[in-house]
């Protein structure tokens, strides 16, 4: 990969909705990696967290890369709407499921890390089984000192990846901190990950086939 081109983690969520939303991570993925090939853009799939039923996730992490990246990513970041009725449950009356696309950045600055508050750690990834993915030490782990908030990547295959990654997950982690405690001040309990802004969908998809609603 040349310095110029542009990666970014792609963080696909259910936000812990139901059996439904994980099948629409799934719709999602599938759209994403097809409309990423028809952009010349390269993603690796770094992790899938299994859903409650089979192959449907709760969440997929992505790496993705290229010169058109950041046109293409605005089109997927934010709430994604699937109007359709529940494959699973057939007389459930609710056909509207909502799940999330979040980019997570490379950590350049945020305003609540000081990056002399950091300490990073460095181990072998392991695999399933605990069988060594490489022999190099390349997974890497971040606290933040101060707070005690932790982040651990080892998807990538360099520990410069890995570090990258490791960051961003802080990044998120303090974000999704922040804003859990401004809804805890109004009594509220959630948290950016776990509640999706529902009113306002980046992109909606209908039916069975996942078609897009022209809006």
């Amino acid at each position: 990969m040349s310095q110029d081109t542009i990666l970014r983690w792609v963080q696909i969520t259910s936000g812990q909705g139901p059996a439904e939303c994980e099948l629409a991570v799934q719709h999602v993925l599938d759209r994403f990696l097809k409309e990423a090939l028809q952009q010349h853009l390269k993603v690796d799939v770094l992790e899938k967290i299994p859903g409650e039923k089979g192959n449907i996730y709760q969440s997929v992490l992505l790496s993705v890369s290229g010169d058109s990246l950041i046109p293409f990513l605005k089109r997927w970041q934010g709430t994604i709407q699937w109007i359709c009725e529940s494959p699973y449950r057939p007389t459930h009356k609710r056909k509207n499921w909502f799940i999330g696309v979040n980019i997570l950045n490379a950590l350049d600055s945020h305003k609540d890390i000081n990056v002399a508050d950091l300490r990073f750690e460095t181990m072998r990834a392991s695999g399933a089984g605990g069988q060594h993915v490489n022999t190099t030490d390349s997974a890497v782990r971040v606290i933040h000192i101060p707070t005690g908030l932790t982040a651990f990547a080892q998807e990538e295959r360099s520990q410069h990846m890995n570090k990258k990654l490791a960051l961003a997950r802080l990044s998120a982690a303090f974000d999704e901190r922040s804003m859990a405690a401004r809804f805890e001040k109004n009594h509220e309990k959630h948290s950016k990950h776990y509640e999706l802004e529902r009113g306002n969908p980046t992109r909606v998809f209908v039916g069975q086939d996942f078609k897009e609603k022209v809006r």
